[in-house]
């Protein structure tokens, strides 16, 4: 019984995380953080891309 994602919510999702990932590549945060946030992104997808906006780091810092 896992949470499935199909359609246009996977789209979004998958613009989502990639923008996250992107943004978090381009930030200022030090390699490690990087690293953390983008294994954490691409293994839980949407917990990991809600945790980032809400924690992450940002590219203007």
């Amino acid at each position: 019984m896992g949470i499935e994602v199909g359609g246009l919510l996977g789209l979004v999702l998958l613009i989502a995380v990639i923008w996250a990932i992107v943004s978090t590549v381009q930030s200022r945060a030090g390699t490690g953080t990087k690293v953390l946030w983008i294994v954490l992104i691409v293994l839980l997808p949407l917990l990991g891309f809600i945790l980032w906006l809400l924690l992450g780091p940002k590219a203007g810092r």
